[in-house]
């Protein structure tokens, strides 16, 4: 009895300093008592209304279509000359391209979604790019009734885009302060245009003349049927004088329309202050018979409110 008391006794006091150290030991954390990360909240950087201003370097492609088409269907309406040669579709003006300096402002508005930004942004763009291009023909024919019919034509047009504006639609996404972005909407512009038409319509029996010249006797001749000629000469019709051309010569300004679209990067170099670089497209819709696409990069710079 006294052996198991005894053993009881040591076995509590060994255990002791056991259950002593264990109750030092901190397990707080294992239980989840310590404090857990706290999500961080993405400032909305580009969320706002700003203003700016843009410079950049513009591509211009004029195309002119058939811009001389109608003046000398007009000129030589209801003619054997038109119907002979065709000549309202004789001429055809070249397209060209212009480059220049372009400048403007812009203003708009974002609204921010965690890293996704959507927006509205007007811009104004003044350019004064120049297209002009022009042609010439002289055609002549001889029909089966023995007339020699003939069109001499010279044309040039011009188009003149002053300035335009744009309204598009912009969606971006937020990377380490930057914001690449697309862009698209409507552009509408002036542009002045122009065109001048010389037309020469002329004709003579040349089954007439060559029957004439081929009598013995010059007194048998019988006139020459003609028309469109200053001077004409019976007896060498290849050195007579035409009459003046008729000229038609119009200006008109237009108010023209079409769609805008782009692509693009900005930065942010404080919450409110913005630079970007950027490409954009334009394309006009076709306004009597003129036709204009503008390729433009450009830079620029804004303040965020």
């Amino acid at each position: 009895m006294r052996f198991t008391t005894l053993g009881i006794l040591v076995g509590l006091g060994l255990g002791a300093p056991v259950a002593a150290q264990a109750a030092d030991l901190d397990f707080g954390a294992l239980r989840g008592t310590a404090s857990e990360p706290v999500a961080v909240s993405v400032p909305d950087v580009w969320e706002g209304i700003y203003v700016g201003g843009h410079g950049g370097w513009s591509s211009a492609s004029f195309g002119f279509g058939d811009v001389f088409r109608s003046p000398v269907a007009q000129a030589l309406r209801a003619t054997a000359i038109e119907s002979t040669l065709g000549a309202s579709s004789l001429m055809h003006a070249r397209d060209v391209r212009r480059n220049g300096i372009t400048f403007g402002a812009f203003a708009g508005v974002n609204y921010q979604f965690d890293d996704t930004i959507v927006g509205v942004e007007l811009d104004y763009t003044h350019l004064g790019l120049t297209g002009r291009s022009g042609d010439a023909i002289h055609k002549y024919q001889v029909d089966s009734l023995g007339f020699l019919r003939g069109a001499k034509l010279s044309g040039d047009a011009t188009t003149q885009i002053q300035d335009y504006a744009t309204i598009r639609a912009r969606f971006g996404y937020s990377v380490d302060g930057f914001m690449p972005f697309v862009t698209g909407g409507f552009a509408i512009g002036r542009a002045q245009i122009a065109e001048t038409v010389a037309v020469r319509g002329y004709e003579y029996d040349q089954a007439t003349y060559r029957a004439n010249q081929a009598l013995a006797d010059p007194s048998q001749r019988v006139f020459v049927n003609y028309s469109g000629y200053k001077t004409f000469l019976q007896t060498d019709p290849g050195n007579s004088i035409l009459a003046d051309p008729d000229i038609t010569h119009r200006t008109k300004e237009k108010v023209v329309g079409g769609i805008a679209a782009g692509a693009g990067i900005e930065y942010a170099i404080t919450p409110n202050l913005l630079l970007r670089a950027e490409y954009q497209y334009v394309l006009f819709n076709d306004f009597d018979g003129h036709k204009m696409n503008l390729n433009t990069v450009r830079g620029g710079a804004a303040v965020k409110f």
